[in-house]
């Protein structure tokens, strides 16, 4: 429960630029952060000046010392599991960063220790956080849109590989380069924008084009290449999914390409479509008409705009729900969940070199 002003007294596990940023908007929206922890020291010292908070570098030793709300955990992916447990397990409320996990096997406890515990769980996908999509699913509960069949989901970057020998290019603690990273966004607004049906196959190709260059060109200096550095995962992906009932998503995802950057997002459906950015504002919808004479109708949204989006908006919300100690009905454990499936699907496709199948 929080505390008599409704504050909630938050904890952070992995306190470098994501842990900051929750921290920051914890505080923007006027509530406590108390403690964090990180195995690097220099790192828990600029986390207790910044805020004022107590730090471990053990988070097992923040959970039993501190009388926490929540949890934000926002270490590299291969530690989510045994950090969002242990805190599920002492009835926080959770907000871990994206993805789930590093592999589908700890995706899988964590949804399981998720069921059985008194807090909840949510997943940053702070994408869906912004105006367009807001609009967009007012539209479609309207029934705008009819039958969504199909999205063509887009996340290309120029070029934009994390800096390799941080965790992001090394397989063992990521799980994965482009489609971990950033196609996880795409996978999930895709599936958010056709209302999460079932997953059903997939087939998919990734490569290693670029991160593994000595001559790689980096305008944006995004890549700080080390001795030690380690780059042993994708940096593009495409793949098909198909959903019950033949509805389809086709994906295209990318750390560098030779083609110009997007984000965008291609709904159709069997009264109207639309378009759309990821995590965008500009939304744009297609119709058509009898009413006169045959007609073509584009749509344009233009004005309004969410007084909180991406990452602010996403602290706001889970902080909120935690105040109201109601589990929230978005970005679940569950869609998180399938999202973490539909990865490991891409990867097992793209090394058999056929379709597969998602349980």
């Amino acid at each position: 429960m929080t505390d008599s002003t409704g504050s909630v007294r938050l904890g952070v596990v992995g306190l470098g630029f994501m842990g900051q940023t929750h921290a920051t908007n914890a505080e923007t929206f006027g509530h406590d952060v108390v403690a964090g922890a990180d195995l690097i020291a220099t790192t828990r010292e600029e986390f207790a000046q910044t805020y004022g908070a107590t730090v471990y570098e053990e988070f097992e030793a923040m959970y039993e010392a501190e009388e926490l709300d929540a949890v934000a955990v926002s270490t590299p992916n291969a530690f989510h599991e045994p950090a969002v447990v242990a805190a599920l397990e002492h009835g926080y409320d959770v907000f871990c960063e994206k993805p789930l996990a590093n592999d589908l096997e700890s995706a899988e406890r964590i949804a399981a220790a998720a069921a059985d515990a008194d807090g909840f769980c949510i997943v940053n996908f702070h994408n869906r956080v912004s105006t367009a999509p807001e609009v967009f699913k007012d539209y479609q509960e309207e029934g705008l849109f009819g039958d969504i069949t199909h999205v063509d989901a887009n996340y290309v970057r120029r070029r934009g590989i994390p800096g390799v020998g941080s965790w992001f290019t090394n397989q063992e603690l990521s799980g994965g380069g482009a489609v971990v990273d950033i196609g996880v966004h795409a996978i999930d607004f895709a599936l958010y924008l056709m209302e999460y049906p079932a997953v059903e196959e997939v087939f998919a190709t990734t490569r290693t084009e670029f991160g593994h260059r000595d001559g790689y060109v980096d305008p944006g200096d995004w890549y700080d290449e080390t001795e030690e550095a380690v780059f042993d995962v994708e940096d593009s992906a495409t793949a098909m999914i198909r959903c019950e009932d033949d509805r389809t998503i086709s994906l295209e995802v990318t750390w560098a390409a030779n083609q110009a950057e997007t984000n965008d997002f291609v709904v159709r459906g069997t009264d109207a479509g639309a378009e759309l950015e990821l995590g965008g504002e500009e939304l744009t919808m297609y119709q058509a008409g009898k009413q006169g004479t045959d007609h073509l109708l584009d749509s344009t949204l233009t004005g309004g705009e969410l007084d909180y989006t991406g990452w602010e908006g996403s602290d706001r919300r889970f902080l909120a729900t935690v105040e109201a100690g109601e589990a929230p009905e978005r970005n679940t454990v569950e869609q998180a969940l399938t999202v973490q499936r539909v990865i490991d699907a891409i990867y097992r496709s793209a090394e058999e070199g056929v379709s597969v199948p998602v349980e």
